[in-house]
């Protein structure tokens, strides 16, 4: 199928092409004019395009011209799930602004916030229905938002769904859509997990690959690592920072409640960094990022969710503190830095029960990773425990510590590992599967409510 290089000079509807054009739109994207035809043949997409390459035109544009012409209470027949309030709040913008002269009403759903208002909007007649996975669940089991129409269904971000724990919450909304509907799954890094849910689920598939920045970067920066004992992780981090004073760093920490404790960690040993995570309000992330942008020398502590689609391009040093869940995920993480062709770090604090995840990045990403060892000895008296209280614990207690957050650990500690190690030949995300995996629907839809109260306890509703 050829692509297209010009809005006006395509099929679309008239109304569609006026939106178009009031939005200073008038040549498509790459990933546009790849995956638009497509789409609009009915073909079932996996589209791998990079934050920031005009995805949600791709999915958008095509959907609004598909339903353009349904009745305007035909029922939900478009339903777009997106792991953060943020990213949704951004693709409704969009499509509002697309459907602008058409009469297709959206809805844009996600927790935090009360849900009778949410709930209203859609009794009134939406066709187009984007929000965040629990709070699509609790409007399923409410009774208000019914998915026997839907047509098209678009899984955005997919990578991150995967790291933030989403993965059944997805199988179990896609086993109560219809299975005649076309679907589209958009992610800046294709894991192994994500690339098994498209396969389980689509038919048609087109396969679509855009660009390559960030696994060009991942070549160009110095990748290293410290392997610790689970005790050691906070002074290593300080070690790292007292050794090379990176001029702007992101430190991606697994959990918001973790993120909190760096930066009290931080803030507390001479260093101001700043705090982004899930938890805080639209406005004080875009204040945190618009600080962090403009800082010649700053430390941004983040939960990646929270740093999803930041674009600054003068970041020297990538901290993972918490390794990420897939090589893939590290990948995007580390593609932060060494924009535009400057020189950058990735340093990732790992763990010894973690080191297998090394050879699993080196062999994804065909790069060598440096060992290095930093002196800890200064920062051996700090009283780390002093940043939890009794109940909770810091994940370096010796007596160890589990989270209320259940099969993730809030401070780096166990995460679901298995007994084969973390990154072994039959760890689920690497194409094994475990018995997460193989878990039936209905089983999925009866423990969903319970996961749906951890992230809303770490902020990931």
């Amino acid at each position: 199928m050829e692509r297209f290089d010009s809005f006006e000079n395509t099929a679309l509807k008239p109304e569609i092409k006026r939106a178009l054009k009031e939005m200073g739109f008038t040549s498509p994207t790459e990933v546009q004019a790849e995956a638009i035809p497509h789409a609009l043949a009915g073909k079932d997409l996996i589209v791998r395009s990079k934050t920031g390459s005009g995805k949600t035109g791709a999915f958008g544009i095509p959907i609004v011209e598909s339903l353009a012409s349904q009745p305007s209470h035909s029922g939900v027949n478009a339903l777009i799930i997106a792991p953060t309030r943020e990213l949704a709040l951004q693709i409704s913008e969009v499509i509002d602004k697309l459907s602008k002269y058409t009469k297709i009403r959206t809805a844009i759903v996600y927790g935090g916030v009360s849900i009778n208002p949410q709930a209203d909007k859609i009794r009134r007649g939406a066709s187009i229905v984007i929000g965040t996975p629990g709070r699509i669940i609790d409007l399923m089991e409410r009774g208000v938002l019914d998915l026997s129409k839907i047509k098209f269904l678009v899984l955005d971000e997919g990578d991150i769904m995967l790291e933030m724990g989403f993965i059944e919450d997805i199988r179990y909304i896609i086993e109560n859509i219809p299975k005649k509907r076309q679907m589209m799954l958009f992610s800046a890094t294709m894991p192994t997990r994500v690339k098994e849910i498209a396969y389980e689920y689509m038919h048609d598939i087109e396969k679509i690959e855009i660009g390559g920045e960030e696994e060009l970067a991942v070549k160009r920066i110095q990748n290293i690592y410290a392997l610790v004992s689970k005790s050691n992780k906070f002074s290593t981090l300080l070690a790292y920072m007292d050794k090379f004073k990176p001029k702007k760093a992101i430190i991606f920490s697994k959990t918001q409640r973790n993120t909190e404790t760096l930066y009290k960690i931080l803030s507390d040993n001479g260093l101001k960094p700043i705090i982004l995570h899930g938890g805080m309000t639209q406005a004080k992330r875009e204040v945190a990022l618009s600080r962090f942008r403009h800082l010649d020398n700053g430390l941004l502590v983040a939960t990646n969710v929270a740093a999803r689609g930041l674009d600054i391009v003068d970041v020297s040093d990538v901290i993972n503190f918490d390794s990420p869940d897939e090589p893939a995920i590290y990948i995007h993480r580390v593609g932060r830095s060494a924009r535009m062709g400057n020189e950058g770090k990735a340093f990732t604090i790992v763990q010894r029960e973690e080191q297998s995840f090394i050879s699993a990045v080196e062999r994804y990403a065909h790069i060598k990773f440096n060992r290095i060892d930093l002196d800890t000895e200064k920062f051996k008296n700090i009283n780390f425990g002093k940043y939890f209280n009794s109940r909770d614990g810091p994940s370096d207690s010796p007596r160890g510590y589990r989270s209320h957050s259940g099969d993730r650990d809030s401070h780096g500690g166990n995460r679901g590992f298995n007994k084969r190690g973390r990154y072994g030949q039959k760890d689920q995300r690497y194409g094994g599967r475990d018995s997460r995996d193989s878990r039936d629907s209905r089983s999925s839809g009866r423990d969903h409510g319970q996961r749906r109260d951890r992230r809303r306890m770490q902020g990931y509703t």
